[in-house]
């Protein structure tokens, strides 16, 4: 999370550089670097509004039919359909009356809408039950093409599909490959991965 964060400059480097397109990020205006990178974060945030009104925050001028593509994207259209008031549904304050997992997708078809050239996802699918996940993925894996996306997971099914993939132990990178190279290693995101994914003898 706080490696991803000196992307967008929540944080700055101390040493180094953080570049996009070869471009130090110091030498982006704000406003700009805000327009180009989105993030999800694990805790989500919505307002005392619509559901169509907290998607609109992202593009205020966006259609009701992009409003639409986006949480249909985010496995979310289906939900919200289902409401009386559909995306006139207030949601209350912090999106009490969504799950947690609602409000996840929430903020996915949110970022998704804004459509930024980078995009951080940390721990982004935490509050998914496993098929919520797996359809988000799939999701995610069509609208990621032609963007460079930042994912930080615990969970190792949300980076599985990654091109590269860093293991970070105790604030430092000490594994660095796609997941077969890593599997094969035999380090310590193998040891992660055979204990979430094989069953325990009993």
């Amino acid at each position: 999370t706080t490696i991803s964060y000196l992307v967008p400059r929540l944080y700055d480097v101390t040493r180094g550089q953080v570049l996009i397109d070869g471009i130090d990020v110091r030498e982006v205006a704000f406003e700009e670097l805000a327009a180009t990178v989105g993030v999800v974060t694990q805790e989500t945030y919505l307002f005392h509004d619509t559901i169509a009104a907290n998607l609109r925050y992202a593009r205020p001028d966006a259609t009701d039919e992009e409003l639409v593509a986006a949480a249909r994207a985010a496995n979310i259209d289906q939900m919200i359909s289902k409401l009386s008031d559909g995306y006139q549904t207030v949601v209350g304050e912090r999106g009490y009356r969504l799950s947690g997992g609602e409000k996840q997708r929430m903020a996915i078809a949110r970022v998704l809408l804004e459509d930024p050239g980078v995009l951080i996802l940390d721990e982004a699918t935490s509050h998914l039950d496993s098929r919520s996940e797996a359809l988000i993925q799939d999701a995610l894996e069509v609208l990621l093409e032609g963007r460079t996306a930042l994912v930080i997971a615990h969970r190792l099914s949300t980076v599985r599909r990654a091109d590269q993939i860093l293991v970070v132990d105790e604030g430092r990178i000490v594994e660095r490959g796609d997941h077969r190279s890593l599997l094969g290693a035999g380090g310590l995101y193998a040891e992660l991965y055979h204990t979430q994914f094989e069953p325990v003898a009993s």
